[in-house]
């Protein structure tokens, strides 16, 4: 175990909890940030793939935090980070429902609720551009990005489908 990786995990993880207005997706800007700017956890394509594997695998949606935790420190940097991450905000959740519910109607109630709802909107759009840039997208595949953003919000489409030819053809190209 690495002691120092593990203290690092929690100040980061636990801080970060807190700021996850809307999810931890709306934090992957600042996490991609710390992780490979600041610690040099992981190089930014690094990052870019495990957001794919944690989006595309079956779990919670912070699953990336684990794999960023599994790469600094093993098992216990997994379960450390993915803890940081859980348990501040779920803390903070329970302490402010109490008063949310009891304030239900209220101006003040209805203000704070429109606020963030485009302060969460602004900080998931922020993550997407990230994970892009990490991606080291080309022009065509900020286009082909754009265009299946507003297919998949538009329609009733599936899209594993299109993820399964588009790693198809990517593999195709690769080969």
């Amino acid at each position: 175990m690495k002691p120092a990786a593990i203290l690092s995990l929690i100040s980061f993880f636990s801080v970060l909890s807190i700021l996850s207005i809307g999810g931890s997706n709306s934090v992957v800007p600042e996490m991609a940030r710390h992780a490979v700017e600041v610690e040099h956890w992981l190089t930014a394509a690094q990052f870019t793939d495990i957001f794919a594997i944690s989006q595309a695998a079956p779990g919670p949606s912070n699953l990336i935090v684990a794999l960023i935790g599994f790469k600094v420190a093993g098992f216990w940097g997994a379960l450390v980070a993915q803890l940081a991450m859980t348990l501040p905000a779920v803390s903070l959740m329970l302490l402010v429902s109490r008063i949310w519910l009891a304030s239900s109607g209220s101006a003040w109630h209805l203000a704070l609720e429109h606020g963030l709802a485009p302060i969460a909107v602004g900080l998931i759009f922020a993550s997407g551009w990230t994970i892009a840039e990490g991606a080291s997208l080309s022009p065509i595949g900020y286009v082909i990005t754009a265009a299946c953003t507003i297919l998949f919000w538009k329609s009733h489409i599936s899209p594993i489908p299109i993820i399964v030819a588009a790693g198809l053809f990517g593999w195709m190209r690769w080969i």
